[in-house]
């Protein structure tokens, strides 16, 4: 298998180690293959031959065969319709990205004021897709229109209001589910 046709088996590689609560250097030690190339078959920044694709499975006790069925079974396309209600969510609110996935994203519509404080481990960013909202973050005021977006690293806290009728603001974030890592 030449490397155009290599798999993209990261995201499979990375949960199969986490479920067996193994570190990459166990992983290495087992396999053979080294923890900076490892680290990368798990970013999908490398992909890795047939060969190495059996010594990793071989380490994490399965098959590459169940990696790459794990791998695209993984791969998701769906589209969520405006019109489509979002269960559990308050009126003027609604997801974007449906299920449990790397990206959290809602939709708020309408004259929102979320009144509290926020303040998340991973990154988010703020669209104004309508209208204009003013955020406050650490502190200090940021007043965004149609278009603008205000990005906040983890840790940041901050709070946000609609200032006009019919706006309508995107909140995408790195889901709070999800660990974000260093790379």
């Amino acid at each position: 298998m030449d490397e155009k046709e290599s798999p993209r088996v990261g995201a499979a590689v990375k949960r199969r180690r986490r479920a067996l609560q193994l570190t990459l250097a166990v992983v290495s030690s087992r396999s053979g293959l080294s923890v900076p190339f490892l680290s990368q078959v798990e970013n999908d920044r490398a992909r890795p031959s047939h060969r190495s694709l059996e010594l990793v499975a071989k380490a994490l006790e399965t098959t590459s065969g169940e990696l790459l069925a794990a791998a695209e079974a993984s791969r998701t396309v769906d589209v969520v319709r405006a019109e489509e209600p979002s269960p559990g969510l308050p009126p003027g609110v609604r997801a974007i990205v449906r299920g449990r996935h790397q990206l959290h994203a809602l939709e708020f519509s309408g004259e929102q004021d979320a009144g509290r404080e926020f303040q998340h481990r991973n990154d988010e960013l703020l669209y104004v897709a309508d209208g204009a909202a003013e955020v406050e973050a650490e502190g200090r005021a940021y007043r965004l229109g149609r278009g603008d977006t205000l990005y906040l690293s983890g840790g940041v806290r901050h709070r946000w209001r609609a200032t006009e009728p019919g706006t309508r603001l995107l909140v995408v974030a790195v889901a709070e589910h999800v660990e974000a890592e260093e790379e």
